[in-house]
């Protein structure tokens, strides 16, 4: 993939040191069989409380479906928020118009001013070069084109999601996390899940994985794919932090105003700590984000790989600090206010399924029939991308989707679909689909799409005329 396609290219660190592993044994163990006790029975269960999950909760739940969502977590909201990917990424397209609507769209009408920073509407796709400078380096302009790109507060950003997940009606079940799924007959009826009460079943009409890692569909024995681009960050792994105690203007002032003295920090923090990256702005001036260096050449499956990158990443974050106290405009009070409890997990499976998101797309730009949401791309010089309800469905097996960043698509395109606008996109439609499946009472593959197509513009979200023409071709359309 040519550079210009790519964002971050150059901020990929090769694989950082590893502890001395001791061999695993080559033993196995053969678990006794026992009767478990089933939590609950519901319409659409919703593996993972991400963007992708917490979507597809609330969107199934709107459409009168019984829905349950499991997170392994104490919060919703995924890397988005316990990962400290507050950095939204692009939901306008290259000409300044949103297209990743609907939930995604609700999210930031229901998260307070005060929370959020971002270009004003008037500016998205602005190509003033003033403007789109001032916004390049707050991470929302990209090519001379300003974006709707935001930065919000990821604790208030965790409270939007429970609430419009409680507020549609969605029970939420914290701090359980599924273990396997309950396969009868060729379909998902649910999975077996682990908490503090024990080993528990919980039954559903649809399941919807939305793990992010496809943990549920791999462990039905749906295929998946898991090459990568190598020279894109979509298959590294950071934690990341945050900081307070700092001066984003007059860093601001610094990174921008004297181009040589930022070249000399940043010499200094590459030669001192050796994988060193620049801060992000944040939702508000006292606060300074990092993504936390890129680690490339570990296995987000691997517990070991996990382990080491977390150690890493936690002490890389100490000494940043030491280096910005000392040598960075605007950091000489920073300190520590948190660093991720989530692991930033890119890449790991991806699904095999009945349709998928490749290359080709990004020249074409036509909207698909069975078309479920709408895509930015990653250039100017691309189309905007149709994402298929197929990329949702496991080519084979029965009552389960899969939204999120484990959706079918090629990894080209997986370095912007697996972004956290593109996983509400998708979980929204999931949501859709699985409440339909289990309103109508057949198999997700089974649904009308022109259904699914009028639920999903009903709850606001954007697909193009080719689609919104065969709902109202069936007299569907809302």
């Amino acid at each position: 993939m040519a550079k210009e396609r790519l964002f971050f290219n150059s901020d990929i660190f090769e694989g950082g040191r590893r502890r001395q592993r001791p061999a695993r044994p080559q033993k196995t163990w053969i678990e006794p069989s026992r009767t478990l006790p089933v939590f609950a029975e519901c319409d659409v269960l919703v593996v993972g409380g991400g963007p992708a999950g917490t979507a597809a909760a609330v969107s199934a739940a709107r459409l009168g479906a019984d829905v349950i969502l499991l997170e392994r977590y104490n919060h919703l909201g995924g890397l988005s928020t316990g990962g400290l990917v507050f950095w939204i990424d692009r939901m306008t397209d290259w000409d300044g118009k949103p297209v990743i609507r609907g939930f995604a769209e609700e999210i930031f009408d229901r998260l307070p001013k005060e929370y959020v920073r971002g270009p004003a509407r008037a500016d998205w796709g602005s190509r003033d070069a003033a403007t789109a400078a001032y916004w390049a380096v707050r991470s929302a302009a990209f090519h001379g084109i300003v974006t709707f790109s935001p930065m919000v507060c990821p604790e208030r950003l965790k409270l939007v999601s429970l609430d419009l997940a409680e507020e549609a009606g969605a029970r939420l079940v914290l701090h359980g996390w599924a273990s396997v799924p309950i396969v009868e007959g060729g379909a998902v009826r649910g999975v077996v899940f682990e908490s503090k009460e024990g080993r528990q079943a919980i039954f559903a009409k649809v399941t919807v994985d939305a793990t992010g890692d496809g943990d549920i569909f791999h462990r039905a024995g749906v295929p998946s794919e898991s090459d990568i681009e190598q020279n894109d960050i979509h298959h590294c792994m950071n934690t990341a932090w945050i900081w307070a105690g700092v001066d984003m203007k007059r860093w601001m002032e610094f990174r921008t105003g004297d181009p040589k003295g930022f070249s000399a920090f940043m010499a200094l923090g590459r030669e001192q700590v050796g994988h060193f990256e620049r801060p992000f702005s944040a939702w508000r001036d006292d606060v300074a984000l990092f993504m936390g260096p890129r680690q490339s050449g570990f296995d987000g499956l691997n517990l070991d790989d996990l382990t080491d990158v977390e150690m890493l990443s936690r002490r890389l974050m100490w000494r940043h600090l030491e280096v910005f106290r000392a040598h960075a405009p605007g950091f000489a009070g920073a300190y520590p206010v948190q660093s991720a409890p989530q692991m930033g997990v890119r890449h790991t499976r991806r699904l095999v399924g009945v349709e998928k998101i490749v290359r080709a797309q990004w020249d074409d730009g036509s909207p698909l029939a069975t078309e479920v949401g709408v895509s930015t791309s990653l250039s100017p010089k691309f189309r905007n991308v149709s994402v298929p309800y197929g990329a949702l469905l496991p080519r084979q097996i029965d009552g389960l989707l899969a939204p999120g960043r484990h959706l079918s698509c090629d990894a080209t395109s997986h370095s912007f679909m697996r972004e956290i606008p593109q996983c509400w996109l998708t979980g929204h439609a999931a949501g859709a689909a699985a409440g339909v499946a289990a309103n109508r009472g057949v198999a997700p593959r089974d649904v009308d799409i022109a259904e699914v197509q009028a639920a999903l513009l009903k709850q606001g979200a954007y697909l193009r005329p080719a689609a919104d023409a065969v709902s109202k071709r069936d007299g569907t359309s809302g």
